[in-house]
């Protein structure tokens, strides 16, 4: 099975991160992995995205035009890319700061109040690990511990003291997929 995922956010939210977890655990399960990260002008505040392709078969076009997962974690971000994700695929939204509901029908969505969960787990930085659970439980794309064994080989050492709080943002988002219905 191929996963293509688009995850989008301003700089500094994650989002590169979320994807560079996404590949390493990729290549961890032995499957076929790309990853393209995308800045806009700036590094912090300006936007960012990346695609993510993960396979059991080789990849032929490493070109996520029709995303079949969608991680959104701002407003300008969900206006941008909604019109992108495939018919039937999931949208991921970080509905702290996204307001608005999705235009498309076509599509599944799970709204994650990203932001309030991070802070209630006592740092609002971690916001793109509760959103990374919840795309890793609901498309069932790889295994927890492939991601939380990539997430300590990324991390620098000395952040290292994070990995606990880490592994509870990535386990919220994951209970959340679980206890979420999609909204069609």
């Amino acid at each position: 099975m191929m996963h293509q995922f688009l995850l989008a956010g301003f700089g500094g939210q994650g989002v590169m991160l979320m994807g560079r977890i996404l590949a390493y655990a990729g290549m961890k399960e032995q499957k076929q992995v790309m990853y393209i990260p995308s800045y806009g002008s700036e590094m912090r505040g300006g936007t960012a995205n990346c695609s993510v392709i993960l396979s059991e078969e080789e990849i032929d076009a490493p070109v996520v035009s029709k995303p079949s997962g969608l991680v959104v974690m701002n407003a300008p971000s969900f206006d941008k890319f909604e019109t992108r994700i495939r018919e039937n695929g999931l949208v991921i939204v970080n509905s702290s700061t996204v307001t608005r509901e999705a235009l498309r029908q076509d599509v599944k969505v799970i709204k994650v109040p990203a932001n309030d969960m991070a802070k209630e787990l006592g740092n609002e930085r971690i916001a793109n690990m509760i959103l990374l659970g919840t795309l890793i439980s609901a498309t069932k794309c790889l295994k927890a511990e492939s991601v939380l064994e990539s997430l300590k080989e990324i991390l620098p050492v000395h952040r290292h003291d994070l990995l606990p709080l880490n592994q509870k943002a990535i386990e919220a988002g994951m209970q959340l997929a679980i206890s979420t219905p999609k909204r069609n």
